[in-house]
């Protein structure tokens, strides 16, 4: 869940903290004094567009941050931040963003600078905001598949796993097939190239390290006399007569004769003799290759040619000679595929044919599953919108099979909702629905269910109640307060039915103070809340009337909360 929330010169907000716990958080405030702001802050630090102007006027930079508490060890979080090489320690998660005037954006998750595209996967799992007139995948029909498959659960696991495998095989075999299926022009010109290019690169009869290799031997060739010169002189400095290897051997006899009286010198005699005999090895080996030194000038000539014949090859084949012959080998395979490839194609023809067959088996299985549900699904929706006074609507799960050239990793299964909420009228997609009221309340339904599945730490909304009133209005309210016993759910609210159920309430208002405007956001409790209340229930003016109202409103809103928990 949202531990805490710190916002700074974000809008008109110059520095806020606030902390939320469990339940139902309720923010109220007047039309203007920044409830959205709140918003807009939880939106941006969940991967949202920003823009420099919500950079508070004066400031560089706009700061947000977030802290989260993931409740189990399994939450989806963990798989995201492990894909981008965070770690998570004691199942605390900051996500933090820095807006610049420059309109540059800088995302952070537990300190680990990471792009805009990650922060948002990885608070997609953590935080769920719900406004008056989108609800995210809810009103997304391209969700619908996925929300349906959520409230199977395991379910349709097994039989969707392996409808997947089958679909990946299906898919790479059509595009192999459709890679060999190309037209008989285009398949002759492929093997005169792929001819051609086998012939000259095995003409060429490349060796493993051959470019390494003549390199080195031609820097040899090209210093031959620097060579010989400078290994003949070493030559003669340790074995010419009175040179070096005279001089130490007298040493090293000298030192054997003390070793005999002065066992101290041991070592040190030891060390002299090694000398000597490696250098003795060394001057022989020294005189072997000197004696095989011979300068050929043909010989310079042909590994020149041989260096600029790989060079060629390369601007051709590849950077080195390794991707030449890598080269090779894949038109290799491709010649060979191409000279048979009518045998390929009917033995693929045949193969896809199979695997069709297979696939269609099992996406055949997965629609059966889906329909079940969908009716289970269907009748769970039914029954929250009885709930919420729309006891005529009519809600079902529309099943439309693909074409064969539009199936994918889902299935052959195109999954709408629809919903019908006056008698009389046709079913229509969910997505058409116009009314803000009916909206709020289909969404609501369907928050209910699967807030108990979707694993989101944070639920949030942002006036869905905007277009109701009276006892809608007060199912509403328990709708949501249902909702927070499952998920953490903070909402910014008008109705004082929803503020009644809260089990924390801020109050947000605007503040001048040296021709500036603050928001600031406070808790409150007791009258303070009442007066809120009553505030909300009838405008500016509070009689004792109306404060007697907002108390036993809360008085009936606990009794209410107790009944869910039940």
């Amino acid at each position: 869940m949202l531990k805490e929330l710190s916002i700074k010169n974000f809008a008109i907000i110059e520095e806020l903290t606030v902390e939320f716990l469990n339940g139902l958080t309720v923010l109220t405030g007047e039309t203007g004094a920044g409830k959205s702001i709140i918003i807009d802050a939880v939106q941006l630090l969940a991967g949202g567009r920003g823009s420099q102007e919500f950079i508070r006027h004066g400031a560089k930079k706009a700061e947000l941050e977030g802290l989260f508490t993931l409740s189990y060890e399994n939450h989806p979080a963990y798989e995201k931040c492990e894909d981008a090489g965070i770690e998570i320690e004691e199942g605390t998660l900051i996500l933090r963003r820095d807006i610049y005037d420059s309109g540059k954006s800088i995302c952070r998750v537990n300190g680990k600078l990471v792009p805009l595209s990650v922060l948002r996967d990885i608070s997609s799992t953590l935080i769920d905001i719900h406004g008056q007139h989108e609800s995210q995948e809810l009103m997304d029909d391209k969700q619908h598949i996925h929300l349906l498959d959520q409230f199977a659960g395991e379910e349709i696991i097994p039989i969707k796993e392996q409808y997947e495998k089958q679909y990946e095989a299906y898919k790479t075999l059509k595009k192999e097939l459709a890679a060999i299926s190309v037209n008989e022009q285009q398949v002759a010109q492929k093997i005169d190239l792929y001819q051609f290019q086998i012939k000259e690169i095995d003409a060429c009869k490349f060796q493993p390290n051959e470019e390494e290799n003549l390199t080195e031997e031609r820097r040899r060739l090209m210093n031959f006399n620097k060579i010989f010169e400078c290994s003949n002189t070493a030559h003669e400095a340790i074995l010419g007569e009175s040179k070096g290897l005279d001089w130490i051997g007298q040493a090293m006899t000298q030192l054997e004769d003390v070793v005999l009286v002065d066992e101290s010198f041991k070592e040190y005699s030891d060390a002299v003799s090694n000398a000597f005999y490696n250098l003795q090895e060394a001057a022989f080996g020294i005189k072997n290759i000197l004696d095989d030194l011979e300068f050929d000038p043909e010989r310079l000539n042909e590994v020149e040619h041989r260096l600029a014949l790989i060079q060629s090859m390369k601007r051709k084949y590849g950077s080195t000679l390794k991707e030449i012959l890598v080269y090779r080998a894949k038109i290799g395979e491709e010649l060979e595929s191409l000279l048979n490839r009518d045998e390929n194609i009917q033995k693929n023809e045949q193969q896809l044919i199979e695997l069709r067959s297979e696939l269609l088996k099992t996406a055949s299985k997965l629609t059966a599953i889906r329909k079940k549900v969908g009716e289970r699904l269907s009748n769970a929706i039914m029954q929250q919108l009885c709930e919420l006074y729309m006891e005529k609507a009519k809600f079902s799960v529309h099943f439309e099979l693909l074409s064969e050239e539009q199936f994918d990793h889902n299935g052959i299964d195109k999954i709408v909702f629809y919903i019908a909420t006056n008698v009389g009228e046709p079913p229509k997609p969910l997505t058409k629905i116009a009314s803000g009221g009916e909206l709020s309340r289909v969404m609501l339904a369907l928050k209910t269910i699967f807030s108990t599945t979707n694993g989101i730490t944070s639920i949030i909304f942002d006036e869905v109640d905007t277009g109701v009133s009276g006892r809608v209005a007060q199912a509403i309210a328990e709708k949501i307060a249902a909702i927070s016993i499952h998920s953490q759910v903070l909402c910014i609210s008008h109705l004082p039915q929803v503020a009644a159920m809260a089990d924390h309430h801020y109050h947000i208002q605007k503040q001048e103070d040296t021709n500036r405007t603050f928001t600031s956001l406070t808790e409150i409790f007791g009258d303070e809340r009442i007066d809120e209340i009553s505030r909300i229930m009838s405008g500016t003016e509070v009689t004792e009337l109306t404060f007697k109202h907002a108390k036993e409103l809360i008085e009936i809103a606990e009794d209410r909360k107790k009944a869910l928990q039940v």
